[in-house]
């Protein structure tokens, strides 16, 4: 079957058809649709097969790509799923929200001018087509063990983590805030990128594998109504795996910065995706996270920025503008994001940013200053300097600031003092046993890590989940075969 591959050099590349900016920026519906099987395959044989696959080492999950996309142009469809899904808990979440220009398709060795394969598109379509043939079965792990498991959080990571420990057999329960599974790929990313029923079906299929799910249930330091003692869950479970991932927006200062009209992107984001979710939110039918004829001014340049951005776009706002500090080769977001930006009608303003907030109570306008671009730093990245003299004023009804996210203090609000933090407020563990300064509380992805991607939360939550089956079976032995 090899003749199938290497097709690089008569196949052009092809992404799935995009629909038109008209029409995608008037609903949260995906932009992309799916690869039809034929073009699946045509464009998984385009694959050339390489020796050091690249696409793999800079992938964060290790995926055995060159493989399913060889098993795909053969249309070994169900081997290739199988395959797909032995390295990565969530293909087709992945395949849609990755950014994929800067992993695997960025890191592709077929020459410039020929293009990369579309991997992500393929990625999407294999898991996808795996539902539908219902070749996607409930865990069934051969043994089920006594011991217990609680994991502190519904997102990547924790459900990563819930799945491995569930085929080792262990009873796993997850506890979220949130009343819906999935944390940030739920209330953080938009249904053009990620729609929710592609979560809720990981979610249905995490309750037929025997995972219990504890929603609208937080942790604190006392158990009540809505709220768990941190304490408690140590008492219930055998090993507890912290996997909150970072919630707290950074924030900017200067001259009226108090002032309303100006709103942290998560809650933006929150309150639009609960309405996408048929969910009736105050804030929204009062205006004040709806941007809907207003003049919107997005600050920052991540993959939060662009999200913004093109939700405002799909809210009726008059005009949208991304004030970003760097250049575009500077930004830190998809490269695919912000082209899908531009054409749905976001205007990018780069190399400036704020100095001050005008307006009467309420945010009228964003005073900025042009940016310079310096010498690299210790980290290779380009300092910025402002440009003397050069303030302007952007007009703006909402200012949404989507400059990342940095933890919470859990050590407090969970009166754990003995719980040790990093300088930076992320959760301070052993980074081979992914165990905390806690025995027995495991931490994993971006709690650990700091704000990061999906995949690589998945990664964290399947090496946590690793090191905790080994934990339970050697460090705890007689406890083990106490419960068994």
């Amino acid at each position: 079957m090899a003749e199938r591959m290497l097709k690089f050099v008569s196949v052009a590349q092809g992404q799935p058809d995009k629909r038109p900016a008209a029409e995608r920026s008037t609903d949260f519906d995906e932009i992309y649709r799916s690869f039809a099987v034929a073009q699946a395959e045509q464009q998984s044989s385009r694959c050339s097969q390489c020796g050091v696959p690249f696409c793999s080492i800079h992938c964060p999950l290790g995926n055995n790509i060159p493989d399913w996309l060889k098993m795909t142009a053969e249309g070994r469809l169900e081997e290739a799923y199988a395959l797909s899904s032995a390295t990565n808990n969530f293909p087709e979440i992945c395949g849609r929200i990755c950014p994929q220009d800067r992993l695997c398709e960025g890191n592709c060795v077929i020459e410039k001018g020929f293009e990369s394969v579309t991997i992500g598109a393929v990625e999407r379509f294999i898991t996808d087509t795996a539902f539908a043939s219902g070749w996607v079965e409930p865990i069934r792990p051969p043994v089920e063990r006594a011991l217990s498991i609680g994991i502190v959080g519904a997102g990547p990571g924790g459900l990563a983590a819930a799945m491995q420990l569930r085929e080792q057999g262990y009873q796993v329960h997850v506890y979220d805030r949130y009343d819906r599974v999935g944390g940030l790929m739920v209330y953080g990313i938009p249904g053009f990128k990620l729609e929710k029923d592609i979560v809720a079906r990981r979610h249905l299929y995490l309750e037929e594998s025997g995972v219990k799910f504890h929603l609208g249930l937080g942790v604190g330091d006392r158990d009540e109504d809505g709220q768990i003692a941190f304490a408690t869950l140590r008492d219930r479970h055998d090993a507890v795996l912290i996997a909150t991932g970072v919630y707290k927006s950074r924030d900017i200062g200067g001259p009226g910065a108090g002032l309303g009209g100006i709103v942290k992107a998560l809650d933006y984001l929150t309150v639009s995706n609960r309405l996408s979710l048929g969910d009736t939110v105050e804030s929204f039918e009062n205006g004040e996270l709806n941007a809907a004829g207003k003049s919107v001014v997005v600050i920052g340049g991540g993959d939060t920025a662009m999200d913004c951005v093109r939700t405002a776009i799909r809210q009726g706002a008059k005009s949208v503008k991304c004030l970003y500090r760097r250049d575009r080769a500077n930004m830190p977001g998809s490269i695919r994001e912000v082209k899908n930006a531009e054409e749905e009608g976001v205007e990018f303003v780069w190399l400036a940013a704020p100095e001050a907030f005008r307006g009467e109570g309420t945010v009228s306008g964003v005073r900025a200053s042009r940016m310079k671009l310096g010498l690299p730093d210790a980290t290779g990245r380009q300092s910025v300097e402002p440009v003397e003299e050069s303030s302007f004023t952007l007009e703006a009804d909402l200012v949404i600031k989507a400059l990342g996210f940095d933890p919470e203090p859990l050590p407090t609000l969970w009166g754990q003092p003995d719980l040790a933090v990093s300088r930076w407020g992320t959760l301070r563990v052993d980074h081979e046993t992914f165990m905390t300064s806690l025995p027995g509380v495991f931490a994993a992805g971006d709690i650990v890590r700091g704000a990061s991607l999906v995949v690589w939360a998945i990664r964290d939550g399947r090496d946590a989940a690793a090191q905790m089956h080994r934990w339970l079976k050697n460090a705890a032995p007689a406890r083990a075969q106490a419960a068994e």
